[in-house]
């Protein structure tokens, strides 16, 4: 028994990594905002996108697992084609992804640190000092330190959730008239939270990428049940902390009046106050330290998430070396950050709408960056042993009906917002 336990703990890594890019904007900003607005109303809908997004990122985990290989590695191997797909579905979103998580840390350290400092600046020093952690190689020591504040940040999120559950919720005021889900506004959101519950689908690739080079740095290669054990627990552990900050926004601002800002910095002052009313107001700078810490640790695994990916995809392509060769990686995260930043410069003081771009065109692209890990994991390279269970092939196809079909409600709305308007007070 001691050895079993010791192997797993020796496993356990890709799917941390997995949660702590998770529990950032999703969570921190959508998932609020949703109890904040709607209330419970959206509950099923982040329950859903979570069951129906599972098998996507597990046939990434299981791939690695059965190859010893990066699911982007799987993409070339069925044809060069399908890998220039992935790069496709890569472009667009990487910078708008990485600007949505960037502006929430500038939010957070702007409300953090009593300096006079325009939203692009602080984004443009997180940016830098991302770059400069991981052209150093210096993210595994700050990963493992952050790593100990996001547990402060879950115990408090925990700690919140089980009060706001005692207290009960905030009492409503006389006029208020709760917003409708099924109109064009509705909608919209209920696809951004989609977008990114837990995550967006293509950063997928990151699990198998993270696992791959666990296996060869260490020279552990885990079982297949150990491998589920690392990812179900950092997936289902962030699913469940989805749900915790939607029953925050919904105990405390839903139905008072209170307006999410939309400025980054008010945004994050007035998220910290939500767990100090739950917890109180000794734990405020706790609160924010542990918050700022977490998202600038997802900061860094987007960027280096995203340089990984794009490196591997073009060292493919492109027939170069990847191995010991650093160059390529540092100039991708460099063109990141260029990029992210231009794209932050154009949506200040405008978080949601940065966000819901972001989580949106996640959404759109995720039916086909699902489909390519589907059509990878039941190719004839996987071995039977390691093929998904009937279950998880069912759950798979009935994920992507459901992120298409609701990518053609998204371009329905787009192209005809009264046209749907019409459509569905026919049935109510």
């Amino acid at each position: 028994m001691p050895g079993k336990y010791h192997r797993i703990l020796k496993t356990l890594g890709p799917g941390i990594l997995f949660a702590s890019t998770c529990i950032g904007v999703s969570h921190l900003v959508q998932s609020t905002r949703a109890g904040a607005v709607y209330g419970f109303s959206l509950l099923l809908v982040v329950v859903l996108a979570n069951i129906f997004k599972y098998p996507f990122f597990e046939f990434a985990s299981r791939y690695t697992n059965a190859t010893g290989k990066s699911i982007i590695d799987g993409y070339f191997t069925k044809g060069r084609w399908i890998l220039l797909l992935y790069f496709l579905i890569t472009l667009p979103s990487m910078f708008v992804v990485t600007a949505a998580v960037t502006f929430v840390t500038s939010g957070l350290l702007a409300n953090l640190i009593p300096i006079q400092a325009s939203t692009d600046l602080w984004t443009a020093i997180i940016l830098f000092v991302c770059i400069v952690v991981l052209a150093l190689g210096r993210y595994r020591f700050l990963d493992q330190l952050l790593k100990v504040v996001g547990v402060v940040l879950l115990l408090s999120t925990l700690t919140a959730f089980f009060s706001v559950l005692l207290h009960g919720r905030a009492e409503p005021i006389q006029e208020f008239i709760p917003p409708r889900v099924l109109d064009p506004a509705g909608i919209i959101f209920l696809i951004a939270l989609m977008g990114w519950m837990p995550t967006a689908v293509d950063i997928s690739t990151w699990i198998s990428l993270w696992a791959e080079a666990k296996i060869k740095e260490s020279g552990f290669h885990p079982t297949l049940r150990e491998s589920s054990i690392d990812f179900n627990f950092g997936y289902w552990a962030s699913a469940f902390l989805a749900i915790c900050f939607l029953t925050l926004g919904s105990y405390i601002i839903y139905g008072t009046g209170i307006e999410l800002s939309n400025s980054s910095p008010k945004f994050a002052e007035q998220l910290i106050n939500m767990f100090t009313t739950a917890i109180g107001k000794w734990s405020y700078y706790v609160i924010a330290l542990a918050a700022l810490c977490t998202m600038f640790s997802t900061s860094i695994t987007v960027v280096d998430g995203y340089a990984r990916a794009v490196t591997r995809t073009i060292s493919l392509l492109f027939n170069f070396r990847e191995q010991g060769n650093r160059l390529p990686f540092i100039s991708i995260t460099i063109v990141l950050g260029i990029g992210t930043y231009l794209v932050v410069s154009q949506y200040l003081n405008n978080l949601k709408q940065l966000v819901d771009l972001a989580t949106i065109v996640s959404f759109v692209i995720a039916p086909l960056a699902g489909y390519l890990n589907y059509y990878v994991i039941f190719s004839q390279e996987i071995k039977p042993e390691y093929r998904p269970p009937l279950w998880l092939k069912n759950l798979a196809l009935m994920g992507l009906m459901f992120l298409t079909i609701f990518t053609f409600i998204f371009v329905w709305v787009k192209i005809d917002p009264e046209g749907i308007t019409s459509f569905i007070d026919s049935f109510m």
